[in-house]
């Protein structure tokens, strides 16, 4: 178009032509601003952006779907980087979405999600899960966090990373379709130290995988835990419990909690416990067994301690898988991190209706969240979470997706 009307305007009159291309140009940019509001736009093949609503101070919040070459649809929404969607077949080549969460930005915003808080396919940050008693010392001073999880912090605090409007970028690369994420945390924001730059990028690749990279700058010392809080159901959001996934967790320990769900410092052998899932185990098959950390937990909400034996810091190792036995759909979970929390869905009470008008009951999803240990700045035998200034925070988790007869090896 800008060529076109550069071309007539060396034949022509200079005024009466630039009048009419502006009026054009206005006429085309308003149809355009006009067609992204409702339909929606292409970014490129594979991705279509769309407005999501607007938050109560006006400002816009935006989803973005990304499709690969066989199918599998992610959506996304720029308002807490929330996975609001995943589409993927079964066995018999049948779509469904898989990931729990809702259709609209006011259910997000709504006063029931917020009591409820299950972060539903968030973005979790400054610091994901527990620390004990809403503080932590660093460097000689003392600071405090948001209580908003009993006596403890939790997910960042009240208005964690899940709760923020990011400036988000979609984008098409050998890799596959994806979408960059950034915000900026302010020094002392929900009582943090340091102004923290992060920047979360999603890629949907046609290998059936969803790549999830974080990476994190600050200028003063600051405890880090970035992860993602996606709830999943491989029957299909909205479907029955999650009690007959069978599920392995690349775990030879995990961490032990006190009945606030706050690490008490020991790491555990999981051989011979309910925690053992090193082989492919039903969710269900041991929940309900008597045993003081599944009633701390009301069933499973721990740390598991990744067995990656000799591998570096930043190489991606096997955490977990999970193959639900009705469609054949499996999760494959690979990470650079040293840990995974595997949570139950234990709090879900139907209470919250998903997309499909279905109650999300009691341990209808379940989350498994590839980070550091909980608590550890307050333990110092755990893997450090401090970043200080002039170090670069990264960490990649992968989520493979398939559909198999049986779980396999």
């Amino acid at each position: 178009m800008p060529l076109m009307y550069s071309q007539r305007l060396r034949n022509g009159s200079p005024l009466l032509l630039g009048a009419i291309a502006a009026v054009l140009w206005a006429n085309t940019a308003q149809a355009q601003s006009s067609s992204e509001d409702n339909a929606g736009s292409s970014v490129g093949s594979g991705i279509q952006t769309s407005v999501f609503g607007h938050l109560p101070d006006g400002r816009q919040v935006d989803v973005y779907q990304l499709t690969n070459a066989n199918g599998i649809e992610l959506r996304v929404t720029n308002y807490g980087g929330i996975i609001l969607s995943l589409k993927t077949p079964d066995m018999d080549g049948k779509f469904d979405d898989i990931a729990l969460g809702f259709d609209s930005l006011e259910a997000y915003l709504s006063d029931e999600y917020r009591q409820a808080n299950p972060y539903f396919g968030a973005i979790i940050g400054r610091y994901g899960n527990r620390i004990a008693g809403g503080q932590f010392s660093l460097d000689g001073e003392t600071y405090s966090l948001a209580t908003n999880d009993g006596s403890n912090h939790l997910h960042g605090g009240d208005q964690g990373f899940d709760k923020v409007l990011w400036q988000a970028e979609p984008f098409e690369s050998d890799a596959g379709n994806g979408l960059v994420l950034r915000y900026t945390s302010e020094d002392g924001e929900e009582g943090y130290p340091g102004k923290l730059e992060v920047e979360v990028t999603y890629t949907l690749t046609d290998n059936d995988e969803l790549m999830v990279d974080y990476r994190a700058v600050t200028d003063k010392a600051t405890p880090i835990n970035l992860t993602q809080h996606s709830y999943f159901n491989l029957k299909g959001e909205g479907s029955d419990t999650i009690l007959d996934h069978q599920l392995m967790i690349n775990a030879p320990e995990f961490t032990p909690v006190n009945d606030t769900l706050i690490p008490t410092g020991e790491i555990r052998p999981v051989e011979g416990t309910p925690f053992d899932f090193t082989q492919a185990t039903p969710i269900g098959e041991r929940i309900e067994q008597e045993n003081e950390q599944l009633a701390f937990g009301g069933g499973y909400d721990h740390n598991f301690v990744l067995a990656r034996d000799n591998a570096a810091s930043d190489e991606l190792v096997l955490a977990a898988k999970v193959w639900e036995p009705q469609s054949g759909r499996l999760v494959e979970i690979t990470t650079t991190e040293p840990a995974i929390q595997f949570y139950s869905g234990n709090f879900l009470n139907g209470d919250l209706t998903g997309k499909q008008g279905q109650a999300y009951e009691h341990r209808s999803g379940f989350a498994l969240e590839t980070q550091h240990y909980p608590d550890s700045p307050n333990q110092e035998a755990f893997p450090s979470t401090i970043l200080v200034p002039g170090e670069t925070y990264r960490s990649r988790t992968v989520y493979r997706f398939s559909a198999q007869q049986d779980l396999g090896s």
